[in-house]
């Protein structure tokens, strides 16, 4: 739908889905540090599964082209950016000041290639809405993306750049309204917080809330100004499991789609609500979390897929595969391909685990009054408010089509069109395909960062996830609450939080907002 108001329900496809899927085999190289939950390896383990599974084959591959300074610059400030581009672990000491002013340290560390990482995943979130925009795809998928904390002016909760807010910005050009909906386990903040005041994107947020990081997502946050009632907040508790949190997504985002009428959708499917993540408590299965992608799939909307948070990281990858799965309209046999990480996902070695027995505090009363309280603003809309007319800014435009470079870990890249005589079945290559024309991105590819000495930090990381999984996997009971830590506060204000040390960060429980 272009925008224009057509009354919106869920149902059967109409046709068959054109799926684009970016992927930089690069990412997986980038190395938060030592301890540090977050693990961009993830994104490499998800895309070895899918390949294996042979989804591939069923979607066009691109290599996204990294944003460049000004692209960034649309969103973020000149002085952060320049701040990204510049530091580096050797210099970091040198700035103390703007690392405090723009809140890079513990949680969001500096380390080899930073900039270029942040490069890499917005331009695959921005190439995807460009996609969108000239009607090449019916969905897009970036799963390195999703990165929603970040502010206009600093990093937060491990996001450096909010790639989420520059494709909607994108997306903004070519429709009157965007929605964005998050399932991560976090508060969406960062994106909210970027449309609060506006009425042409919705924000929908699905998170846990009480004591838990960023503390904001409240269930009467609705918005301000133009804006009211545009920002939906969907506070949860502990425990969620599946049949629970359909029952608000379902007939939340019904509503939320009859009411606002969005000409593309864009939806962050951080897997960290899952059962077991590492610095998680819900208790959402993996088809539980791929039934919101299936249900916003059924609109016929084009639909933005994008990664987020995500700890225990065998699990990211089988959620994330599934539901590149569900995109392409196939259902993936529980039993995994044999695959590059295969030893990750043992004992079973299946796609789907079974959720914990761990207790649901989300009582039936709570999940009525949460659902009867947002519909209730959303009847308070007009419908599908309109844009008033004006010049669309100018289209993006790319550089002359390239051939992809070879990947770090010895994969042979060449141009694939989505046929199976460009699949060599010899060799355990994926084709990918570099479609670059006028109409897509025009981000200018940028050497890589990454050296062999990076990519052996991140090969011995692999070794010790590989041999301490089941450690990993299990989180203590007092460290349900730390998650994407908070941004260290001012000694003077540091007598309601409680400061720890676990695996080598420094993380803080809020104890009172």
């Amino acid at each position: 739908m272009d925008g224009s108001g057509n009354s919106l329900l869920a149902g059967p496809e109409s046709h068959k889905k054109r799926v684009a899927y970016f992927y930089d085999s690069e990412v997986g190289n980038f190395y938060y540090g030592q301890g540090h939950p977050m693990k961009p390896h993830r994104i490499r383990m998800t895309h070895s599964l899918l390949v294996h599974y042979g989804v591939h084959q069923k979607m066009e591959m691109l290599k996204p082209i990294p944003a460049r300074d000004k692209d960034l610059c649309r969103f973020h400030a000149d002085d952060y950016v320049a701040f990204l581009k510049a530091v580096t672990p050797e210099t970091q000491h040198e700035q103390l000041r703007a690392l405090k002013r723009f809140n890079v340290g513990e949680d969001c560390p500096v380390f080899d290639g930073l900039y270029s990482f942040c490069q890499t995943y917005a331009g695959g979130s921005v190439g995807g809405a460009v996609k969108l925009n000239h009607g090449h795809s019916d969905i897009a998928i970036n799963w390195s993306g999703g990165l929603h904390h970040a502010k206009k002016c600093e990093a937060s909760g491990f996001c450096y750049v909010n790639d989420i807010v520059l494709a909607i910005l994108e997306l903004l050009k070519y429709h009157a309204r965007v929605l964005y909906i998050d399932i991560d386990i976090h508060h969406g903040d960062g994106v909210e917080e970027a449309f609060y005041t506006t009425d042409r994107v919705m924000t929908v947020s699905f998170h846990k809330f009480g004591d838990y990081f960023p503390g904001t997502g409240d269930l009467r946050d609705v918005g301000h100004s133009e804006g009211k009632y545009y920002s939906l907040n969907v506070p949860l508790k502990d425990g969620i499991d599946d049949e629970s949190y359909q029952s608000l997504f379902k007939p939340i985002i019904t509503k939320v789609m009859e009411v606002f009428q969005p000409g593309a959708v864009v939806l962050q499917c951080g897997a960290d609500s899952l059962s077991g993540d590492r610095l998680g408590c819900f208790n959402l299965s993996v088809k539980g979390h791929a039934e919101c992608v299936r249900f916003m799939r059924s609109f016929n909307v084009p639909l933005l897929l994008l990664g987020g948070g995500g700890y225990t990281i065998r699990n990211v990858a089988r959620c994330w595969c599934y539901e590149t799965g569900i995109a392409v309209g196939v259902e993936l046999d529980d039993k995994l391909p044999y695959n590059d990480y295969y030893g990750y996902f043992g004992p079973d070695y299946t796609l789907h685990v079974a959720p914990s027995n761990m207790e649901n505090r989300n009582t039936k009363s709570d999940l009525e009054f949460t659902r009867k309280y947002l519909v209730e603003n959303l009847s308070r809309l007009q419908h599908a408010p309109s844009v008033p007319f004006q010049e669309r800014p100018p289209d993006t435009e790319i550089p002359e089509e390239e051939e992809l470079d070879m990947e770090a870990r010895g994969d042979r890249y060449h141009k694939w069109n989505g046929n199976m005589s460009d699949w060599d079945a010899e060799d355990d290559t994926i084709c990918h395909s570099q479609e670059a024309n006028a109409n897509d991105v025009n981000f200018p590819r940028m050497a890589s960062p990454t050296n062999q000495e990076q990519a052996n930090k991140v090969k011995q990381e692999e070794v010790t996830e590989a041999t301490s999984m089941d450690e990993d996997s299990e989180v203590d009971e007092n460290m349900t609450k730390v998650t994407e830590p908070h941004k260290e506060i001012k000694e003077e204000q540091a007598s309601p939080e409680q400061v720890i040390v676990w695996k080598g960060m420094y993380v803080t429980i809020r104890q009172h907002f």
